[in-house]
């Protein structure tokens, strides 16, 4: 099996699925990914759903099974397999306990995620599965009577939830100092290079929405940038969730002298595009802005990537003392839980700041 790339004229973005030997879609897997799309999920979103679901579907094919047949201990044995190499999950080599898992606990947990979603879709359109499970909580009208617990045994007396999930070490978000910062942008050998690095420190925004940025979105007298949902030359995307970001009055002086130095008469909508390589003009791309941020490192010595960025951005906000709500809006965050979750990095030194501002513990100064 492999995944396939999609393109179509009834498909304004690029879509995936996934095909087997005889080159023809794997038809419960491409009904599933084509929803994702039509739903407007991101392309890398459904790319990453579809490498998931080769693999589950590859682990049926190879212990003989029948998707919407599947057992809860056949479901299970997913995970240990997921451990293998390549060669221990076609049989072709006997692996010892102590090896090392091919596949990191967040992975494994990704693609199980995927196959819960897979399963969940298919059941509220009506196909009888071996599997007894429910839509995230939620009810959801189906030809069952009743959702239980995806992934748990279940009991007639009382469902347990099952260990399929595996625990993960904490990832803390990389982030990037003033000074670091600074370095960077110093670095940068043209004007387009700072504007760009300085919005993404100054407004915590994804390198997609950055990419698919309008002269129209950028309100000067405001001093505010709109994030906007729309599908783009490039391929760049913003998340559903526009919004208004207020922005340092310096980067819009630096982006008035970008446009009046380097832009110039170009005719283009974007803000980011192509000035020194052709076609002159053209939306700036997501490989394009990879390899400046390859050079950047390369001459600072910082490794760097547009989402530190964003996680600088959040961190500086929250030891600021602004409130998680008014930084889940910056961000876009669909929930406050989220900024949280992702940020609780804050040491021990952020929280007695915090206590001390509150008038909770006495001024160590």
């Amino acid at each position: 099996m492999r995944v396939q790339r999609v393109s179509s004229l009834d498909i304004v973005d690029q879509s995936w699925t996934v095909v087997g030997s005889d080159w023809l879609p794997v038809m419960p897997v491409e009904t599933f990914l084509a929803h994702l799309t039509d739903q407007r999920r991101s392309p890398n979103t459904v790319k990453a759903y579809a490498h998931d679901l080769k693999d589950y579907f590859e682990y049926l094919l190879a212990r003989d099974l029948v998707w919407d047949l599947v057992r809860y201990d056949e479901l299970a044995r997913f995970k240990p397999w997921l451990q293998l190499s390549g060669a221990g999950r076609r049989g072709e080599i006997s692996v010892l306990p102590s090896m090392a898992s091919a596949c990191t606990e967040s992975t494994i947990n990704r693609k199980l995620a995927a196959v819960t979603s897979f399963y969940q879709f298919h059941l509220r359109h009506g196909v009888d599965l071996a599997l007894t499970i429910r839509g995230a909580g939620r009810s959801v009208a189906s030809t069952s009577s009743s959702f239980r617990p995806f992934l748990v045994h279940v009991r007639r007396s009382r469902p347990q939830r099952s260990d399929l999930r595996l625990r993960q070490p904490t990832r803390h978000p990389q982030v990037l100092s003033d000074e670091q910062v600074g370095e960077l942008v110093a670095a940068c050998g043209h004007l387009r290079d700072q504007v760009l690095l300085r919005l993404l420190n100054d407004s915590g925004m994804r390198i997609g929405e950055v990419l698919g940025l309008r002269h129209e979105d950028i309100m000067t007298a405001d001093g505010t940038i709109n994030v906007r949902s729309r599908v783009n030359a490039n391929g760049a995307r913003a998340k559903t969730w526009e919004r208004s970001i207020p922005v340092n009055p310096g980067w819009f002086r630096l982006h008035a002298e970008y446009l009046h130095s380097e832009y110039g008469d170009l005719d283009s909508d974007y803000v980011f595009i192509t000035l020194w390589s052709k076609p002159v003009g053209r939306a700036l791309s997501y490989s394009a802005v990879s390899d400046l941020f390859h050079r950047l490192t390369q001459r600072t010595g910082v490794f760097v990537t547009p989402h530190m960025f964003r996680h600088s951005y959040a961190t500086r906000m929250l030891r600021a003392g602004v409130k998680a709500e008014v930084v889940q809006k910056l961000l876009g965050h669909a929930s406050v839980s989220t900024t949280i979750d992702t940020y609780a990095h804050l040491g021990i030194e952020d929280v007695r700041e915090q206590l001390v501002r509150a008038g909770l513990l006495p001024d160590s100064d």
